[in-house]
């Protein structure tokens, strides 16, 4: 009987320790659940990670999301986020500094490649 009563209190002692962004407002809706899941299999884990492990993973997500947001208004313009605040907020780290030249790159080739298709469909 008291054992029920320490694990109750336990339990409530987690939600009560998730106050943050949660408290007052239930439980928040969960934006990229779907994609982490999926990196998380394409990475090693089970095809059906924990739902508790996909939670922290998306809280971790939205915090450096966050973060950076808040981080990239404070520089350049005042109050707007631009592509070159973010290259100059992480170009230090040499992975992620990478791996946006390649997804600048990329967006610009398909860019090109959606204006040429079009000209060829539907003529200039």
């Amino acid at each position: 009987m008291a054992d029920e009563e320490d694990e109750t209190g336990f339990e409530e002692e987690l939600d009560d320790g998730t106050g943050g962004m949660d408290a007052g407002h239930g439980k928040r809706k969960r934006l990229f659940s779907k994609e982490l899941r999926c990196m998380m299999y394409g990475f090693g884990d089970d095809q059906n990670p924990y739902t508790e492990s996909v939670d922290i993973l998306e809280d971790l997500v939205i915090d450096f999301i966050t973060e950076m947001t808040h981080k990239a208004m404070s520089i350049g313009r005042q109050g707007r986020v631009q592509v070159e605040d973010i290259v100059f907020l992480i170009r230090k780290d040499p992975r992620k500094f990478a791996r946006v030249k390649d997804l600048l790159t990329m967006n610009e080739e398909l860019k090109r490649a959606r204006k040429a298709f079009d000209e060829a469909n539907y003529g200039s």
